[in-house]
């Protein structure tokens, strides 16, 4: 699907926790691999995390202290690295990819879909920098929501006009200047 260009398309999907981030990336995927696109997603968890388990020959190793373990087969590849990494990294890690789907991160650049789930996640609109869109949960879709030029407005659950919107605006995702 590459048009050219080296460049991901990125977007994060933002909001406070259970606003349902995951399941609009969960949503958006299949939606963008139907129009033959490459897809990779960045997660941010705010606490340590294991992905790897006792026992197995990679965590044997990182327990013997190598700062990096890589297993890979004829199907996947995976790397565990005993450091953080930026989110610039990691989408410079995955340029190979159409779309890099961020989830979370909400402090940094790139263009962003906020999730509002209740009345306490509206100031984030405020907060966030680079809102593209605002996708919102029926629970407050009766409220008084600023009304921000330029920002488009979903039902949370209307994750075929996000993916058209991510499809539409592919080069503006793409060519984002930071």
């Amino acid at each position: 699907m590459k048009k050219g260009s080296s460049r991901p398309a990125v977007c994060q999907i933002v909001g406070y926790k259970n606003s349902g981030k995951t399941t609009l990336l969960c949503e958006l995927i299949p939606l963008l691999r139907k129009k033959g696109c490459t897809v990779a997603v960045i997660k941010h968890d705010g606490h340590d995390f294991e992905m790897d388990h006792e026992g197995t020959d990679t965590w044997k190793q990182r327990q013997a202290g190598a700062s990096a373990v890589a297993i890979t087969s004829a199907a996947r590849t995976s790397v565990i690295q005993e450091r953080t990494s930026s989110l610039a990294e990691l989408i410079e890690a995955f340029a190979g990819y159409d779309y890099v789907l961020v989830e979370g991160f909400k402090q940094e650049p790139y263009p962003k879909i906020v999730l509002l789930r209740r009345e306490e996640d509206i100031p984030l609109l405020g907060e966030a920098s680079n809102i593209v869109a605002m996708a919102v949960w029926d629970s407050i879709r009766g409220m008084e929501l600023p009304e921000v030029p330029g920002i488009h407005r979903f039902a949370v659950n209307d994750s075929l006009e996000i993916a058209n919107l991510l499809w539409q605006q592919r080069s503006y995702f793409q060519n984002f200047s930071i």
